[in-house]
């Protein structure tokens, strides 16, 4: 269903009609983007801006209907895709799960080289913090940059997939993760990192692309005031911190956000949420805790402090400043501008002048009653009542800490001058819980979330198209999915994005109107591209439905895909495309409980084990409650290891499956394998509906048998 502004459709298709230019050669091959007679997609956002709009008219909306499959190369050893590809001289690159990153002839869809940095070897226990997750790939004369799970910044040869250098960004025992894309320009890569649940200090880093050395790097939040400050701007940063934050990290990582402005040759980074979650906790509920949540500028030759926008100071919503960042020129009351552009997750669209970090609009592009508005004059949120949850108990705001919007990318049309947003509509009951255990490589989240869904629209996501400068929606496409993929636009007035639902679509950019789409028979995640080849345009995505899907909450689950199924692929088409996509038996929606035995549940061994579970991460891939969404691992409760604790000690313990991306967590006693394995048998049962095992002789009360809980 899609609703619209007519008034803004009516002005736009009369500027759009004859409005289409010849792509400026000059500015692409500045950025890499045109070589010979091809156009690619050299950067993660396309170029150096970050708008994903491709400039190129071929495809357009008067023929897209004509839009054909050219090829599907499926990857059956892949978990799962959300990466953006790169497209140099004809040629396909991209990273997925477990960092591996592979190169595909564009013309043929023939897989030239598969490059593997085994993440497994170097960090067998912490790549539980990476969640099978790899958002893409940097390229810069000649190299591919990726940076792997396990902390390592790789560069790599684009012509033989052979690496050339590696470099390691943290320590392989640190609580960190790497799911992001670099950025590499001027002879420099800038790579960020994650893992702010799990007791981190955040902080970006640029390393020199030829020889991998280390050249500056930027912390996002102040450490110990003791051990003096890496620079004025963490000092001054301290003053907004209370108790003994530098204890429990305080998070702040840069995980996916990283925009280089080439015209005023700025580095942004985007920061995320605190650690822990807890304001009271982490910062005795005072300050506004720098650079949390915050967009901030950097010099990128030397990585020091120009300015910083902060949009949830006191952050304790998991409002992260982690969606990427639009770089352009807008008329504001009647002045050009040059802005940075941000859909942030809290449901606000930040405008900020991209000279001194000037906020210039924050007006709401989703349901959003965390805060009342934003001052621009103070540029701070005023809250409502309802973000003050510790203040008066359990209290439901919208957006959720999924976001308003997440990683997926927005994009931007010069053109229309609208931004496509991959907008998400859920709400979540906040409440405090029990102050979490602080124990290496486990959560520390103890803000409990309910996100039932009770509104309108709750548990649906739309694509959006966002008018910046009238601050207003002009259309909007819902979708019946939560979690979908990022979006493309182009000159051809089309916006591209694939969804949960498994369709990828091409709507009218103007209008909104759907006029093209194909079943790709598993949920997207990923955002697609458009480059050409010999020539022609194509447009390319990856389909595996990934990322946080795999947390299980019921709008992933309902999506009903499975771990590993057919389906996980990568997709060209154009318009002399032919070949038809096969129908494969994907096996959604199946579910086959395994075997637990006839040996009695012990509840309270059951229960350490729920907790044990959930804290260490294994919910985080498997699924909360051990409901598996189908994307970063299997559904435990399927599992062989139901009714063999051997082998499931050994898979968890031992390592057995680490190649295949399951980490090995030695850190728990034997105590703790059995709980978390009698919490699966008792999942398992319940998910069965083997009534003769729910019965009083098959389950066994004997709590002191088991593990303490920390109840």
């Amino acid at each position: 269903m899609n609703v619209f502004s007519l008034s803004s459709v009516l002005v736009l298709l009369l500027l759009s009609t004859g409005c289409l230019q010849d792509q400026d050669g000059d500015a692409l091959k500045d950025e890499g983007l045109f070589s010979g007679d091809e156009i690619n997609w050299s950067s993660y956002g396309h170029d150096f801006s970050e708008k994903r709009f491709a400039q190129i008219e071929e495809i357009n909306s008067t023929n897209v209907k004509s839009l054909g499959l050219n090829w599907a190369l499926d990857l059956s050893d892949a978990i799962q895709f959300v990466s953006t590809p790169l497209a140099i001289d004809g040629v396909l690159y991209f990273s997925g799960d477990r960092s591996i990153v592979r190169a595909v002839d564009g013309a043929s869809g023939d897989l030239l080289w598969t490059f593997n940095p085994e993440i497994h070897k170097h960090s067998p226990r912490t790549i539980a913090l990476g969640w099978n997750v790899n958002r893409g790939l940097a390229y810069l004369d000649g190299k591919l940059f990726i940076g792997a799970t396990d902390g390592r910044l790789i560069a790599i040869d684009s012509a033989t997939g052979k690496q050339i250098w590696a470099s390691k960004t943290f320590e392989p025992t640190d609580s960190k993760a790497i799911t992001g894309a670099p950025r590499a320009f001027n002879n420099m890569v800038v790579i960020g990192h994650g893992g702010a649940e799990y007791g981190t200090r955040g902080y970006v880093s640029a390393y020199d692309a030829d020889s991998g050395d280390q050249l500056w790097r930027f912390y996002t939040v102040p450490g110990n005031p003791v051990d003096g400050f890496e620079s004025p701007a963490l000092e001054m940063a301290a003053d907004t911190w209370f108790g003994e934050w530098w204890e429990t990290g305080g998070g702040g990582t840069v995980w996916n956000a990283i925009t280089y402005d080439e015209e005023l040759d700025q580095l942004y980074i985007g920061v995320g949420n605190g650690d822990p979650w807890d304001y009271d906790l982490r910062s005795e509920g005072k300050g506004d805790n720098l650079f949390l949540g915050s967009v901030v500028a950097l010099n990128p030759n030397t990585g020091k402090y120009l300015w910083h926008y902060q949009a949830t100071p006191g952050e304790r919503w998991d409002y992260k400043s982690t969606q990427d960042m639009i770089l352009t020129d807008l008329v504001i009351e009647g002045v050009s501008r040059k802005v940075l552009m941000q859909a942030h997750m809290n449901g606000h669209f930040y405008i900020l002048d991209r000279n001194d970090g000037q906020l210039l609009s924050a007006e709401k592009y989703a349901k959003s009653t965390w805060a009342e508005y934003v001052d621009l004059e103070t540029g701070r949120p005023v809250l409502s009542q309802e973000a003050k949850y510790r203040d008066g108990g359990p209290s439901r705001i919208w957006p959720s800490p999924f976001g308003a919007s997440n990683w997926q990318s927005a994009s931007y049309n010069p053109e229309t001058e609208l931004v496509y947003i991959s907008e998400m509509h859920l709400g979540g009951e906040y409440s405090v819980g029990p102050d979490p255990e602080f124990r290496d490589k486990f959560l520390r989240v103890n803000i409990l979330v309910d996100y039932s869904e009770v509104a309108e629209n709750d548990g649906t996501g739309s694509l959006l198209a966002w008018d910046p400068v009238a601050s207003e929606m002009v259309w909007r496409a819902r979708h019946s999915s939560f979690w979908n993929g990022g979006t493309l636009s182009t000159a051809g007035d089309l916006v591209f994005q694939g969804n949960g639902e498994g369709y990828f679509q091409a709507y009218h950019a103007v209008s909104g109107e759907l006029l093209w789409e194909i079943d790709a028979q598993r949920g997207i995640n990923a955002a697609p591209i458009s480059y050409t080849v010999n020539g022609k345009q194509h447009v390319a995505i990856l389909v595996g439905w990934g990322g946080l899907s795999s947390f299980g909450l019921p709008v992933f689950s309902r999506m009903g895909w499975k771990y590993k199924a057919p389906g996980i692929r990568l997709l060209s088409f154009s318009l002399s495309g032919a070949e038809q996509l096969p129908i494969i038996d994907n096996r959604r929606h199946q579910f086959n409980p395994a075997s637990t035995s006839d040996n009695a549940i012990d509840l309270g061994k059951a229960s350490a084990g729920n907790a044990i579970y959930h804290n260490s991460g294994c919910g985080v891939c498997h699924g909360g409650g051990m409901s598996s969404a189908g994307s970063g691992a299997p559904d435990l409760r399927e599992s062989f290891a139901n009714s063999d604790y051997s082998y499931f000690k050994a898979v968890v313990a031992d390592g057995m499956l680490l190649p295949n991306g399951m980490p090995q967590f030695k850190d728990l006693d034997e105590d703790e394998l059995l709980a978390v394995h009698e919490y699966m048998r008792q999942q398992t049962r319940l998910a069965s509906n083997d009534s003769r095992l729910l019965l009083p002789e098959y389950i066994e009360i004997e709590p002191e048998s088991g593990p303490d809980s920390g109840d």
